[in-house]
């Protein structure tokens, strides 16, 4: 039987997408759900261009985290994967999913990591400080901010003249041929 994904976004969903895309067809997992935390995020309409069920939480509800759990408890969902989720999850979800949830961070934690560090910003102090390289980490998600248990950390340079865009699109080349990866060997350790 196969293992059920719910990938949580804030943004555009372009790591969303290319997970969904990576376990179409495959027989271990897939992508059963999306759920997001901005009604403006483009992740919806990817997810629901791809056929994916896609729901929208209020802050509210993202800070209770009851209603939320119990549509990943609907859904039958075994593992949950944050790709540029930006709220805190709630300790009801984290309990529900013990090592099941995880999450993708531009940069090689536990540097440049914690509250507010996402996206450019975090592009913008690795080359501020100075950097020689840098990269994504995917980790365990807990009770703080890009402090779980680190689970693969990939690198790539810093260039002297590199802009945050530019350092951004190394990153995105890493996150997109990793992330699906690592989490395929996560669901088949478990098997």
């Amino acid at each position: 039987m196969k293992k059920k994904i719910a990938v949580l976004a804030s943004g555009s969903g372009t790591n969303a997408e290319n997970i969904i895309r990576y376990f179409q067809g495959k027989n271990l997992a897939c992508v059963a759900l999306v759920l997001t935390n901005r009604q403006s995020a483009f992740v919806l309409e990817r997810s629901r261009g791809l056929g994916v069920p896609c729901f929208y939480f209020s802050k509210g509800d993202w800070e209770n985290g009851e209603s939320v759990l119990s549509v990943l408890q609907e859904h039958n969902i075994d593992f949950v994967v944050l790709a540029g989720f930006l709220a805190r999850i709630p300790d009801s979800i984290l309990h529900a999913y013990p090592n099941k949830m995880i999450n993708i961070h531009p940069s090689l934690l536990p540097k440049f990591g914690g509250k507010g560090m996402y996206g450019d910003r975090v592009h913008e102090a690795v080359i501020a400080a100075g950097e020689k390289e840098s990269g994504i980490t995917i980790h365990y998600t807990n009770e703080h901010y890009d402090e779980g248990a680190i689970i693969c950390q990939v690198k790539c340079p810093v260039l002297p003249e590199d802009t945050p865009d530019e350092l951004a699109q190394r990153i995105h080349v890493l996150e997109y041929d990793t992330y699906p990866k690592v989490i395929e060997k996560l669901l088949e350790s478990e098997v």
